[in-house]
């Protein structure tokens, strides 16, 4: 009961769609969130904390998951709006897209979001407009060209790489494929893409890479590839490819390396924007953020598993290295 002259507490509520399968035991809904020690989950909940926003207490957050099914996302999407929330909150483009078009006055943001211009989200990052904006986990493809390029490094011998990539459907050819194709030219690469979108072409492309003799492999960022992480790991494994991958989720997974943006540190960033939406700040009004932390990450054990000698020029550089 409130005493005399007391205000009631304002409680907000925040729907939040997730591109992967919940980090929680079996007998979790999935409607659930994430349970304590998921690092970009903890790192978002430290995010809200700075600026005043608790669970319980005056914050309410609905999770849905897509579980690694990208054809879920307009069904989940519309039951978030449904809800009447004061935030959306996005990962991945399909569920961006999804909520863009499930709404157009509740407030949405994107959280580690590639390319939001070339993928129509937004008209510039300085000027979003609409109800959507939010931040990115890349300062420009360079970041690709990059992961060639320490992925040649790794595998000096190597000439032809594999390209995994996974589009969501409907959606424009995603602007890195350029950047892609151009890093390879200046490497001496040949590059062979392979585009998946369900597991059956996933389990067929390692096959279709096995048999064009690739020596190495980039993994393009997806959240379908996210939700599959540990399979997609041992498909590298058992065709004894090196492999780059974008998230240090793979890595922990035993995957070989990652060159990618912070993500906690990304999640813990977007208690900011959620503070100026809450406060009344218009989406279209806040720049889209780009990062500014990069880390390179690396597998040891993974790369003896491979037969791999890590040059030490790249153990140096590493902001992490796993024994």
């Amino acid at each position: 009961m409130l005493s005399h002259g007391q205000q009631p507490v304002k409680v907000y509520r925040i729907g939040l769609l997730w591109a992967s399968t919940p980090p929680a035991p079996a007998n979790r809904t999935p409607q659930q969130c994430p349970i304590r020690g998921w690092p970009s989950w903890q790192a978002f909940l430290e995010g809200l904390r700075e600026y005043g926003y608790l669970p319980g207490q005056n914050l309410v957050i609905e999770c849905r998951w897509l579980q690694g099914q990208t054809e879920r996302a307009a069904a989940l999407a519309a039951e978030l709006v449904s809800l009447q929330p004061d935030l959306l909150v996005a990962t991945y483009s399909y569920n961006i897209l999804a909520l863009k078009q499930a709404t157009r006055t509740i407030p949405i943001l994107m959280v580690v979001a590639s390319d939001p211009v070339g993928m129509g989200f937004v008209a510039s990052l300085a000027h979003p407009g609409g109800n959507l904006t939010g931040l990115m986990d890349t300062a420009g493809w360079e970041v690709i060209g990059k992961q060639l390029q320490l992925l040649k490094e790794v595998v000096p011998k190597a000439s032809r790489v594999a390209d995994l990539y996974s589009p969501p459907a409907g959606s424009p050819i995603p602007a890195w494929r350029t950047e892609v194709e151009a890093a390879a030219r200046a490497l001496g690469l040949t590059v062979q893409t392979y585009r998946v979108q369900t597991p059956e072409e996933l389990e067929g492309a390692f096959a279709a890479m096995t048999k064009a003799r690739a020596e190495a492999l980039l993994v393009e960022p997806s959240g379908f590839f996210d939700a599959r992480q540990q399979r997609l790991v041992e498909l590298a494994a058992k065709s004894q490819l090196p492999a780059m991958y974008s998230g240090r989720w793979f890595v922990d997974a035993g995957g070989l390396m990652t060159y990618w943006a912070n993500a906690p540190a990304i999640w813990r960033r977007a208690g900011f924007y959620v503070d100026k939406i809450f406060k009344g700040a218009k989406p279209g009004d806040l720049p889209v953020e780009q990062p500014t932390k990069f880390d390179l990450i690396i597998n040891l054990k993974t790369a003896k598993a491979l037969g791999l000698t890590i040059p030490q020029s790249l153990l140096i550089r590493a902001e992490e290295v796993i024994q």
